[in-house]
């Protein structure tokens, strides 16, 4: 039997309601603050994560899943090992920029 990766758990359905519960509170705290939700692409061009880390490292190399595009220019494309830097590159590229609350 394939289980959950250790360290993971699954939410199962009677878990649900308190996690919408918690989920919502947090949102209504963050937006109190002018806080405001993106959601960014699951993969990434890999040169967003080779130039913030280095391209040469055992991290590259080892702990992030990279493919080739199937476009012309067979782009290098990474599943996301965590959301900062797409979160930046999407503030930047749609100018998401606020200088107050």
């Amino acid at each position: 039997m394939i289980r959950a990766i250790k360290g993971t758990r699954d939410i199962l359905p009677d878990e649900v309601g308190a996690w919408h519960r918690v989920e919502k509170a947090a949102r209504e705290l963050l937006a109190r603050y002018g806080y405001r939700e993106i959601r960014t692409p699951v993969f990434e061009q890999t040169q967003l994560f080779a130039r913030g880390i280095g391209a040469d490292t055992d991290i590259v190399a080892k702990e992030m899943y990279t493919f080739e595009d199937r476009d012309e220019e067979r782009s290098s494309l990474t599943l996301r090992p965590e959301a900062t830097a797409g979160i930046v590159r999407a503030v930047i590229e749609h100018h998401l920029f606020q200088t107050d609350p």
